[in-house]
């Protein structure tokens, strides 16, 4: 790994960079509560609601994180004309984040409600529907990034969630597109039809997410079988490289003629939420920025150590990464 001036390459590379952000847009709303007594209507325990947060979610939480690194971020998706919406455009506004490319749809706005008591989540609503989205309404995302595209961009992130974005024929366009431009595609990737990201330059999978398709399972400890388990993938799904973060230790680098295994910098896990779009966001700030693909590595598993000791979901900043580098 080259020796850098990480503040000089955030205050010079990284307020350049121009990343869009592609995938499933959700709100994330929290509610705070201290559980002392049942209902004396049903055998329920009763949460007093002393605080509350919103955060964006999902596709929106990596543009989130994207935005606080520095990077001009635009993020694309579908979304409702509802009160979810309304609050979910406002964290975006805040956040610097253009927002042209959400199409309105007539479904809710995905969104998860959370109450908690202490560090505990009691129980989670879902307002979604993930009926198929119409072909106009995929036309106007397209013709979104194409539009970027044409504005210059240095970075795509597909956010997969499994909520009817990412579709096969829907991703293959894009990333053909980006190709054309010469903008590599970094994919966060859900469930396990990864033929849809087919050609994407990057991947970034956690081992659970790797173990849904691979029929023996990897141990999280075992370097060899990481590499092993990313070359297979690679080939599998036709996939240029693969990052993949393997919890407490550490991240694998495979590319086509290396491999690079970085220690975990996590001494105490506190929250896993949103880690995952943090990693994906951090590394793709920094191809975004012109760095190889192993500095990418090593500032997505600093910016993972960190996200890891915070309460719910959580979007880095670049001083958080420039404190804990000096640290």
């Amino acid at each position: 790994m080259n020796k850098i001036d990480w503040r000089n390459f955030f205050n010079k590379k990284v307020e350049r960079c121009k990343v869009l952000v592609i995938g499933d847009i959700m709100m994330d709303k929290y509610y705070y509560g201290d559980v002392k007594k049942f209902a004396s209507d049903a055998p329920v325990p009763v949460a007093k609601i002393v605080n509350r947060k919103n955060s964006l979610g999902a596709a929106a939480n990596v543009a989130n994180n994207l935005a606080n690194l520095g990077c001009k971020t635009s993020v694309a998706g579908f979304v409702g004309d509802d009160h979810n919406f309304e609050t979910l455009s406002e964290q975006l506004y805040k956040s610097g984040i253009n927002q042209e490319g959400l199409i309105a749809t007539e479904w809710p706005t995905t969104t998860k409600v959370r109450v908690m008591s202490g560090h505990v989540q009691m129980f989670r609503m879902d307002f979604e529907d993930l009926a198929p989205r119409t072909d106009e309404q995929f036309d106007a995302l397209k013709n979104f990034v194409k539009k970027r595209l044409n504005d210059s961009l240095d970075a795509i992130v597909l956010a997969d969630y499994e909520k009817g974005v990412c579709t096969e024929r829907f991703c293959g366009a894009v990333i053909k597109m980006a190709h054309n431009h010469g903008v590599p595609v970094v994919v966060m990737p859900y469930g396990d039809q990864w033929i849809k990201y087919s050609q994407a330059d990057y991947i970034t999978p956690n081992v659970a997410k790797i173990n849904k398709i691979l029929l023996t399972p990897i141990k999280t400890d075992d370097d060899d079988a990481a590499e092993r388990a990313g070359r297979y993938l690679m080939r599998k799904f036709r996939i240029k490289n693969i990052l993949a973060t393997r919890s407490a230790s550490g991240m694998t680098l495979v590319t086509e003629d290396e491999a690079f295994h970085l220690p975990t910098r996590v001494q105490e896990v506190f929250d896993s939420a949103g880690a995952s779009d943090t990693v994906t966001a951090a590394f793709a700030m920094a191809l975004a920025g012109g760095l190889k693909p192993v500095d990418g590595a090593f500032i997505a598993n600093i910016a993972a150590g960190i996200v890891l000791r915070k309460s719910g979901t959580y979007a880095i900043t670049r001083e958080d990464i420039l404190n804990e580098l000096a640290g």
